[in-house]
């Protein structure tokens, strides 16, 4: 009998290692030159996820950019542009994976430059949790609070504050404190639940990946251990179950299914559902992937769902949950941060994209801007590029949707230019808005005298205009009536007598009329907005 060896275990042994832990997407943000690259660079560096072919061309780039002389410059691990290594500037989102005994990251690293906050909004509306970047020289600056407000815009709950470069204030407790204060005063009405500030030295690697002897004061973790350690809050499968439909799967006639991501929520088999927004009631028949029948799925899984009855349902669609029902509406309250240059303005159109849905939305009246100091809406005539503000958007059709703080993936959207299809905008839903409300009369003009589409066109008339109007008509008008009355009786006392009163009791009759004909849209043209 022939005894062999027990082998050692495969090497994909370690990948099912892998699987079993627990992932976290964070992004590095702050303000530009305050060492975002530096530090992600420096804790993939020394927590061993550099290979040997990357410190060599690190090593290379380090010496023929020369931005630490003979040091590395760990900045040049992320910063991968020609131009963000000529300019020693982020410009793009770079994400990175990597991996610990404890748990798997990805992690997203930001541009500073306020001309890219665009990039590094994008990068936060995917990430769990944010590390805020400052400088302890420079302290907590313009774009850093920006940053925070876009942080708080899109949900993101979970805030580490890195300060960094404390090597260049003698690694002073006082410096460090009252950046601190100053940042949880900032953050008090931001909406994040657990707020943290570790210091570091990102160039030598202090309290990034162990504590620092040269920060005795200090009794906080390092900044990797708090990574390692920290719970984000997840409750995916908690949230109403939610799929837009995506695409109708029919590859032969005795087959039709709808194919999407599940957004939110877990769907099984037999589960009664709702096709939004007509609101038709059916159930689950079958979920169909790849690799076989489910029995249920999660959010984020990609499967084709049949119905029990035969129900038309297209692209744009939400399959949801009977019970908890999103909203569907053609008007609602918005948080949008705005990136183009040309502002966002009253009157404007443009195409509304949530999902997989899209309709043409009207951006009403009563625009407001959010101060970055106080943190308050301040009202305004438009929303600039890099600003955050709030407007009320009208759409063509019902939509279905829901509030972005009960389903993100449901409840947030970009707006897209009609004409050059550029995305200008992205936005969270923040309230349903009640539809308009119009007058009795106002309502039943405009189908009467075969107003267009049965709208009602705003008044074009102001109360003032309408007077004036009624006074210059009736002084005018009147002057036959003295001329008359004169000739019949050869006074101009009495001719001016019948003339006033004519002029004071008709201004009234006319200024009446006046004011309906304003509701009345026969006849008129609307104005391009």
């Amino acid at each position: 009998m022939n005894v062999h060896a027990q082998p050692a275990e495969p090497a994909f042994a370690a990948l099912h290692g892998q699987e079993r832990k627990s992932l976290l997407r964070f992004i590095a943000c702050g303000s530009v030159d305050h060492g975002k690259s530096t530090l992600i660079g420096r804790l993939l560096y020394d927590s061993k996820q550099v290979f040997d072919d990357q410190l060599d061309a690190l090593e290379a780039d380090s010496r023929k950019f020369g931005t630490q002389g003979d040091g590395l410059d760990f900045s040049l691990l992320l910063d991968g542009l020609a131009a963000e290594r000529e300019q020693n500037i982020t410009i793009d989102v770079a994400y990175r994976f990597f991996a610990t005994a404890r748990r798997k990251f990805i992690v997203i690293d930001a541009p500073g430059h306020e001309e890219y906050t665009a990039n590094m909004a994008t990068g936060a509306s995917v990430a769990d949790l944010a590390l805020v970047l400052v400088a302890v020289e420079e302290g907590l600056t313009r774009q850093t609070k920006r940053h925070l407000v876009i942080l708080s815009m899109l949900g993101v709950r979970h805030v580490v504050l890195a300060i960094n470069k404390m090597d260049r204030v003698g690694w002073s407790r006082d410096a460090f404190g009252t950046i601190e204060t100053a940042f949880r005063e900032l953050a008090t009405d931001l909406g994040f639940v657990d707020i943290a500030c570790i210091p570091v030295a990102a160039k030598s690697g202090d309290n990034v990946t162990s504590r620092s002897e040269r920060l005795p004061w200090y009794r906080g973790p390092s900044l990797l251990d708090y990574l390692e350690t920290v719970e984000p809050a997840r409750t995916a499968n908690l949230d109403p179950f939610r799929m837009p439909v995506q695409w109708v799967n029919r590859p032969d006639p005795d087959f039709r299914g709808y194919s999407g991501l599940i957004a939110s929520g877990e769907v099984r088999v037999g589960m009664p559902v709702k096709i939004f927004p007509a609101g038709r009631v059916t159930r689950i028949a079958r979920i169909v992937t790849f690799d076989g029948d489910l029995g249920r799925a999660a959010a984020g899984r990609s499967v084709t769902l049949t119905f029990t009855d035969p129900l038309d349902a297209s692209r744009g669609d939400m399959v949801a949950e009977a019970e908890r029902v999103p909203a569907v509406t053609q008007r609602v309250y918005a948080r949008i941060f705005w990136m183009k240059d040309r502002p966002l303005a009253r009157g404007q159109t443009y195409l509304f994209k949530l999902a997989t849905s899209t309709a043409t939305a009207c951006v009403e009246a009563g625009l407001s801007v959010i101060d970055l100091d106080t943190r308050r809406a301040v009202a305004a005539d438009s929303i600039g590029p890099n600003e955050v503000g709030h407007c009320t958007l009208t759409f063509d059709r019902p939509i279905a949707l829901d509030r972005y703080q009960d389903c993100r993936d449901t409840g947030s959207f970009i707006l897209i230019d009609p004409e050059s299809f550029d995305t200008v905008a992205m936005g969270c839903v923040e309230e349903i808005a009640p539809p308009q409300s119009r007058s009795r009369l106002a309502t039943w003009l405009p189908k009467r005298a075969g107003g267009v589409g049965g709208k009602l066109t705003r008044w074009t008339e102001t109360h003032a205009r309408s007077f004036v109007k009624a006074v210059s008509w009736r002084a005018t008008g009147s002057l036959d009536t003295f001329v008359v009355t004169f000739v019949i009786s050869g006074s101009t006392k009495l001719a001016g007598s019948v003339a006033l009163t004519e002029i004071l009791t008709k201004i009234l009759i006319y200024y009446g009329h006046e004011r309906v004909w304003a509701l009345v849209p026969w006849g008129k043209r609307q104005a391009a907005p």
